[in-house]
């Protein structure tokens, strides 16, 4: 059962752009066929009629099923600053035994949670700042790059660089590192908070990775970031999933929100997260919260994914220069 936190204010920004449309596909004209194609049509007037109602009700039951099969709900507006908006889901049973073994881990419920309130705009523009130079050194021929901080791996064509080895002068400098951490330890917190664990059982795992997405077309299977999967079943070590988005839906790039199934095989409700510079989605990583991130169709779009776990032998620190010298 959902249950929404209702603390939200509307705000838009002055310079914000007009809102994209975003409507329902109108069902499909009807063409006239030829009145032959199918057969000769009924002589008698009553027998016309029935056969058109009967066509019509057809027409009407395929526009439904496929329009209504998975219903769509946003999640969190893209225009709107929310406090904290929680919902809760019913945690997958393997995620549950798996995590059992981590006391002080096991959250009180799973779900997902969204806040606008714990990254400030200088953060979120000086880590954007970072991600955009670090990937005009290289990036994916397709339309996803990624860049990590604590391995040095850097998208570069169809494969990876290592960037602390591979460009001479590092565009990593001690400030963006600093606000990193403020960061990643912000958002330990707001986990730790939102699902009532102990903020000292939960540990920074790998992957955390910058990610840029464009409307290219992909060119491995790497590229093909909008299909639906499992952040567990991909990552064995994710047990808290966290995505800090650096830039605008609808100003800075259109596609790309990120989307909650509500279940993997057969999804009845789609629930959409709208990315905002700043703000913060945070979920547990098992099969109970299976989601994609649909085509950016223009421009281009930038987020962080930092991961974490409750196994302390998959535990990571945070990125340091002195260790890449």
């Amino acid at each position: 059962m959902a249950s929404d936190d209702t603390k939200q204010i509307k705000y838009r920004r002055k310079q914000f752009g007009k809102k994209p449309d975003i409507k329902e596909d109108a069902s499909s004209k009807n063409t006239p066929t030829s009145p032959y194609k199918y057969g000769p049509m009924p002589k008698f007037s009553g027998q016309r009629i029935i056969s058109r109602l009967v066509m019509i009700a057809g027409v009407l039951v395929y526009v439904w099923y496929f329009t209504k099969s998975t219903q769509e709900k946003v999640f969190a507006k893209h225009d709107t600053i929310y406090h904290g908006r929680g919902q809760h889901v019913e945690c997958d049973p393997d995620y549950l035994k798996e995590i059992q073994h981590y006391t002080g881990c096991v959250p009180k419920k799973c779900g997902r949670f969204v806040t606008d309130r714990i990254v400030t705009d200088h953060e979120a523009d000086v880590l954007l700042w970072l991600a955009k130079r670090g990937m005009s050194y290289a990036g994916s021929n397709g339309g996803a790059s990624i860049m990590d901080l604590h391995s040095g791996a850097l998208s570069y064509k169809d494969s990876f660089i290592n960037f602390y080895k591979s460009i001479e002068t590092t565009f990593v400098t001690p400030t963006d590192l600093k606000i990193y951490h403020i960061v990643r330890q912000n958002i330990q917190a707001a986990i730790a908070d939102f699902f009532g664990i102990n903020i000292n059982k939960l540990h920074l795992t790998h992957p955390t990775f910058f990610s840029r997405l464009t409307s290219k077309e992909a060119t491995n299977i790497h590229d093909e970031y909008w299909h639906v999967h499992v952040d567990k079943h991909t990552y064995e070590s994710f047990h808290y999933t966290s995505l800090l988005y650096l830039n605008d839906y609808g100003t800075d790039f259109q596609g790309g929100r990120f989307i909650f199934q509500d279940n993997l095989q057969s999804p009845k409700t789609n629930s959409s997260v709208e990315p905002r510079k700043g703000r913060v989605s945070m979920f547990t990583s098992g099969a109970e919260n299976p989601h994609f991130v649909e085509r950016v169709t223009e421009g281009e779009r930038f987020a962080i994914t930092i991961s974490f776990t409750c196994d302390e032998t998959k535990k990571i620190s945070d990125p340091s220069l002195d260790d890449k010298k």
